[in-house]
């Protein structure tokens, strides 16, 4: 059996624990078996591909980032309790007040940070992928959230455990404080490597490894799990393994949510490494897939819906172009269509009933004032 670390005696609490020091990546002694992953890192790459091809069915990628990106963050807030909806998000960037406010700024800010690291990683003087970069999106995953007194952007200081109601009966140990710094130094160095032994690794299978060695590292007192998922997220774009974060990984392992957990423990106490990879790859290939699906069932609504405006006779100029719009702005006002147009509130009242006369939009507080709209096809098609 290949051990993947060692333990050290960490006192918290007034309780002395066993605390889990992870060995250096890549796996060794033995290293990774190359046959456990080369066919399933293939079928992976290969979805991914295919789901890069499909975006081309829609006219504008940004409206399928809108989309994509805001799946990823709620559901990988989901995985951490969170009970935000799609249509929840929706309603607070429409300035609606949402159900779930505390949930939604979460969620919300998981957004945030995931556009920081991707900010920086496409501008040539930004900062690299590093312990640095995601200090600063911890920072914004916690600002104001229920999170904001667990040291946003700061490595912890103290011991840390998981599950269980005190250390002494915890499920899992992180290393003791004072080793985290050198423990992510080692991580950093991986991803960055181009020594032989990981350079013959695929992305993929490094990005399987790099998630499961932070997570187990556990470096912040609180935000671990959303940090460690949007770091699958800035892989994928270090590697450009996909054009455009089209991909929302946190729905399967939210699916498969106790394999998931079981998997990262196999690692530290059976040292099982190839099933990890082997489920991490498998997620990849089946939330590409249902990625592509997604996108073909989007394309196909807005084409009809399209087609549905274009033949309608009192349509015109104003509702073709809210109608473009409207994946972007599935939730809205008169006033901000308005606004968005740059037109009259006659002209945008009227670009708003020609499409609520076809059934695409509908108005969802039955007022005669302060009323709005939403695009509630496609609401519930992203929410499936």
């Amino acid at each position: 059996m290949r051990i993947t670390g060692t333990y050290t005696l960490s006192t918290t609490l007034g309780e002395s624990v066993q605390a889990f020091v992870p060995h250096a990546l890549p796996p060794a002694q033995p290293e990774l078996a190359a046959e456990s992953y080369v066919a399933a890192n293939r079928v992976a790459e290969l979805a991914l591909a295919r789901l890069s091809g499909v975006a081309g069915l829609v006219p504008s990628v940004d409206w399928l980032l809108y989309s994509a990106v805001r799946k990823e963050a709620l559901l990988t807030s989901q995985i951490e309790g969170t009970q935000a909806t799609l249509a929840d998000l929706f309603d607070d960037e429409a300035g609606f007040a949402p159900s779930n406010t505390d949930d939604v700024e979460e969620v919300s800010n998981y957004l945030r940070a995931f556009r920081l690291v991707q900010a920086e990683l496409r501008d040539p003087a930004g900062l690299p992928l590093s312990v640095r970069l995601l200090c600063n999106a911890h920072r914004l995953l916690l600002y104001g959230a229920r999170g904001k007194g667990k040291q946003p952007g700061e490595l912890r200081r103290s011991q840390n455990w998981i599950g269980g109601t005190r250390p002494g009966n915890a499920v899992f140990v992180p290393p003791p404080p004072e080793r985290v710094p050198d423990l992510l130094a080692d991580l950093e160095r991986f991803i960055h490597s181009m020594d032989d032994v990981s350079a013959h690794l695929p992305p993929l299978v490094k990005t399987a490894l790099i998630h499961l060695q932070f997570e187990t590292i556990h470096p912040f007192l609180d935000g671990n799990g959303r940090i460690g998922r949007l770091l699958i997220a800035a892989l994928l774009e270090h590697w450009r393994l996909l054009p455009e974060p089209l991909l929302y990984l946190s729905g399967y392992l939210k699916q498969h949510q106790a394999e998931y957990y079981r998997r990262l423990s196999n690692v530290r106490t059976e040292g099982d490494w190839e099933g990890w990879v082997a489920f991490f790859l498998e997620g990849v290939a089946v939330a590409a897939l249902e990625a592509e699906r997604g996108i073909v069932a989007i394309a196909t609504l807005l084409a009809a819906d399209r087609r549905r405006l274009l033949a309608a006779p009192k349509a015109g100029p104003a509702s073709y172009r809210l109608f473009e719009m409207l994946p972007m702005m599935p939730r809205f006002t008169i006033e901000q269509v308005r606004q968005k147009l740059g037109t009259s509130f006659p002209t945008a009242n009227a670009a708003v009933k020609a499409l609520e006369s076809l059934g695409i939009v509908a108005e969802q507080t039955g007022h005669k004032k302060n009323r709005n709209y939403s695009y509630a096809a496609y609401i519930a098609m992203l929410s499936g």
